[in-house]
This record gives structure tokens, C-alpha cells and sequence, in this order.
């Protein structure tokens, strides 16, 4: 089996809308199938919700990788979790298995009297991009935020200071590696030691990078990905 065989499964940060990560796309330059799922824009849903929502678009008849990204880690761990016939591996990036401030967890009671609009752009740029902003980056981060409900996203936050997903790791059964951003202004390192405590085997990949680490180096995650999956087709070859 060659790379190109396998499919991605991406599960997207907390805008859902799947717009942002053309530059993986592009990295990945055609080696492998790339399948972005997307959550509704007008719905505020909860973890539980979006995770059947995931359920029923998941490839059926082929085997795929899961790669959840930040917001959707919860998601993507408790699928793993129920240990698909077809997953053949799980990714984390920039992500968590549960709340990642807990110093935060009660002003989940506040989120209905914030204001309709959570913050100014230039807020969102320094903490999901920081210095690693460029024009570009700005507008389509701007693009995507501006098709979401803010009931939405509302409902996301207060889903991320609620969760934890934690012993559920002890349940998976396949390969898991984290990509780990090591400027990321919302995941703290903590998050990510979280995960690693529970899941010994699971590889670290450390990038010099903000939160939005599949669209800043995209080029090097994508190299990482692709030497994966090649590690996971052998696997599975030599198991036939």
C-alpha cells in the first residue's frame, strides 16, 4: 500500500467551517487523501453532539487517520475511543483532553452575558497566530470567524471549559502522535503533558509555532504526517 491510499480525517478548531487549512492541503501535495469535516455554523452544539455529527461522515469502506485539532481533540479522542474498524491512527495537534485553564472553568456561567461579538480580530490574531500574522493569514481567520453564529462559538468555549475526556485515553488501540506547538498562547504545555501521561507510546512532534500550527508550518507538519503514515502502511503490510 502506498501513502496516497490513506485518508485524513480532519477535524477542525473552534470555527469549524474547514476554511483554514489550505496550506496543509497544499503541503500534502497529493500523497494522501485529505477529508475536512465541517460543523454547522448556526447550531451551538455540544462535545457529545458534534461527536455523533463526526460519526456519521466517517469513511466507511476505507481505512483513514484521524486528526484533531485543537478544539476537536475531545472529539477525536472519544471516537478513537470506541476503537473504529477503519482508524488506523489518531493525530492531536495543539489540542487537549480536557479544559487546558482550568482557572477558567467558571466563567463558563458568564459566556451568556458576554457581548454578541467575544472579541476584536486583532485579539483573536495574537493568540491564535501571534508574531507569525501575516496579511493573509489575518483575512482568512477573519473569513472564517465572520460565517459563525457567536452562539456558536459560545457554545464551543463553554463546551471546552467543561470537558475532559481523559479516561478515555486508556481505551485506544492505535498509533498516536501530537503535534505540539511550542509558542501556543491557548494550549498550554500542561495540555499536552496531560495526554502524555496517560499515553506512553505516543510521539511528540515539536514545532517552532503558534496555535494555528497547520497553517504557519504546514510545510513541516506535513513532512512529519507523511513519514507516519509510511510507518503505518509498513505496519499494516506486514500484518497480512
Amino acid at each position: 500500500m502506498i501513502a496516497s491510499m490513506m485518508t485524513i480525517v480532519l477535524l477542525p478548531g473552534m470555527d469549524g467551517t474547514g476554511t483554514l487549512y489550505a496550506p496543509l492541503h497544499a503541503a500534502l501535495n497529493g500523497e494522501c487523501k485529505l477529508l475536512m469535516l465541517t460543523y454547522p455554523v448556526d447550531q451551538a452544539l455540544s462535545y457529545a453532539e458534534l461527536e455523533a455529527l463526526v460519526q456519521t461522515q466517517l469513511p466507511q469502506d476505507e481505512d483513514y487517520i484521524l486528526l484533531g485539532e485543537s478544539f476537536s481533540g475531545p472529539i477525536a479522542i472519544s471516537i478513537a475511543a470506541t476503537q473504529p474498524v477503519r482508524l488506523k491512527a489518531l493525530i492531536l495537534c495543539a489540542t487537549f483532553a480536557s479544559n487546558p485553564r482550568p482557572l477558567l472553568a467558571a466563567s463558563r456561567y458568564a459566556l451568556p452575558y458576554l457581548p454578541t461579538r467575544l472579541a476584536p480580530l486583532s485579539v483573536f490574531s495574537h493568540l491564535l497566530l501571534g508574531r507569525f500574522s501575516s496579511k493573509e493569514l489575518r483575512r482568512q481567520l477573519a473569513y472564517a470567524l465572520a460565517q459563525v453564529k457567536p452562539s456558536s462559538l459560545k457554545a464551543r468555549l463553554r463546551a471546552v471549559l467543561c470537558c475532559d475526556v481523559k479516561e478515555k485515553l486508556k481505551l485506544l488501540k492505535v498509533p498516536v502522535i501530537y503535534l505540539q506547538a511550542s509558542r501556543d498562547k491557548l494550549v498550554p504545555a500542561s495540555a499536552h503533558a496531560d495526554i502524555s501521561r496517560q499515553l506512553h507510546d505516543m510521539e511528540t512532534y515539536r514545532y517552532d509555532a503558534p496555535h494555528f500550527l497547520l497553517q504557519t508550518k504546514a510545510d513541516e507538519v506535513a513532512k512529519d504526517i507523511l513519514k507516519f503514515i509510511s510507518r503505518i502502511e509498513a505496519h499494516e503490510e506486514k500484518q497480512l
